[in-house]
């Protein structure tokens, strides 16, 4: 097979492909080429290697090709590839796993993706409520699924108004998503208040990441849960990035806060196509193969690379000898130590913050409790911190409000020499008056 570079393969690819990319934000940035990814590096078509903190979008915990994932996965298509009947062993193992792993989780099932996944929390409760609202938060994202592909970072002139994700979605979908503010339980009881005996669910991110890394208010968790209980409405959280990166059992583990029902996935697999959903038995039951109205489907549901992967990747972060949590929490809190000292010794404007493994530079001043606090971001600046930092070597999303992933193969001396790369960019931006140009 004949070797090409980066700017060859980009323009064939765009040639056949809508923009040369599956997925619309993977157009954003360089064009990018990889030909080849290990542990905390990936490597482009031209050769070039770079310190990966996008992760796929956080979907890599334990660093690229970990061994005893794609072992696991190896073994299981040798052994059962696609059945699409009845159950493996493989599926009542994972789902024994999430049930004793996820506090809400006390039935589970399995999909492909996070989509998927919210699309069944979503028509769940729906089903199982016999109302049709719902409401989700500013900024918050939950995949491609016609309700809730609404609101997510949207201008200032959008914002918590109308502001579809794309064309081509009937207007009823998302007339009947409502938008809320997060840690704001006012503009809940606002909707609750008009819409209270029609809104099925409330659906959040508990921390949304989509935006960065906001961090919730413990009181307004526990406030989401009492309104929603008062009113017969359910409780989605969304842990498709939250799930398994923060906790073993998402971030309800770490509040205290249980929901009704829990997405997950993205991480679970580190890497492969696998997610989930999981709830209270009650709700659960609601689905048709146990004898409910609510459709469950889906050949490629349970089937066993994804399972093995999903196993053999709990397996580790179970593991009191690997520890997991202890690693990336400790060098995620050296980033953002890092990134606090070096913005405070230059006098450029920030906040730093995230949580475990996940670090973000929000270029503003202030406090930052909800979207509305982001629209003061410089969108510009932070774009252009993190395309200089993949100039550098450092693998960042160019894209304003994305967050970074710290993995079980990163090393301090990986984020030593992240923090130093950061230095002279910043230095560099300062001088270049890169600051206070905002959303050019």
């Amino acid at each position: 097979m004949t070797t090409l570079d980066a700017k060859t393969m980009a323009a064939r690819a765009a040639e056949i492909i809508p923009g040369g990319v599956n997925s619309a934000t993977r157009a954003i940035g360089a064009p990018w080429v990889f030909r080849s990814a290990h542990g905390a590096t990936v490597t482009d078509a031209n050769g070039t290697d770079y310190i990966d903190y996008h992760a796929a979008f956080g979907a890599i915990l334990l660093g690229h090709g970990d061994e005893r994932v794609t072992t696991a996965v190896e073994d299981a298509s040798r052994r059962l590839g696609l059945v699409g009947l009845g159950i493996t062993e493989l599926e009542l193992q994972l789902a024994e796993l999430i049930v004793a792993a996820i506090p809400s989780a006390e039935m589970t099932i399995t999909t492909m993706s996070g989509s998927e996944s919210v699309l069944q929390a979503v028509r769940l409760a729906r089903g199982s409520t016999g109302r049709s609202r719902i409401v989700k938060f500013q900024g918050c994202f939950h995949g491609s699924f016609d309700a809730v592909a609404r609101n997510v970072i949207s201008a200032p002139s959008r914002a918590y108004g109308w502001d579809p994700n794309s064309s081509g979605i009937l207007d009823d979908a998302l007339e009947n998503t409502l938008i809320a503010e997060f840690n704001d339980l006012d503009s809940v009881r606002e909707l609750f208040a008009r819409h209270g005996d029609d809104i099925a669910a409330v659906i959040l991110e508990p921390v949304p990441h989509n935006v960065g890394a906001l961090l919730p208010e413990q009181e307004f968790l526990e406030g989401l849960r009492d309104i929603t209980r008062q009113h017969g409405a359910l409780l989605i959280f969304d842990e498709v990035i939250t799930g398994f990166r923060h906790a073993l059992g998402g971030y309800q583990e770490l509040c205290g806060v249980t929901p009704d029902l829990t997405t997950f996935g993205k991480a679970m697999g580190n890497g492969f196509a696998v997610a989930g959903m999981a709830g209270s038995r009650e709700v659960m039951s609601n689905f048709t193969p146990a004898g409910g109205s609510v459709m469950l489907a889906g050949t490629f549901n349970g089937n066993a690379a994804s399972m093995a992967a999903a196993i053999a990747t709990i397996g580790v972060l179970s593991d009191p000898e690997v520890d997991f949590y202890g690693h990336v929490r400790a060098l995620g809190d050296r980033m953002r130590a890092g990134m606090r000292q070096i913005t405070a010794d230059l006098g450029v404007p920030a906040v730093v913050t995230g949580l475990g493994s996940v670090f973000v530079t929000y270029f503003l001043e202030g406090e930052v409790r909800g979207y509305r606090d982001l629209m003061r971001n410089d969108d510009h600046a932070y774009a252009e911190f993190h395309r200089r930092m993949t100039e550098q070597g450092s693998l960042m999303y160019p894209m304003a409000l994305k967050r970074n992933h710290i993995s079980l193969a990163h090393t301090e001396e990986d984020i030593d020499r992240t923090l130093e790369n950061a230095a002279s960019v910043l230095a560099a931006m300062q001088r270049d008056g890169e600051f206070g140009r905002g959303g050019e």
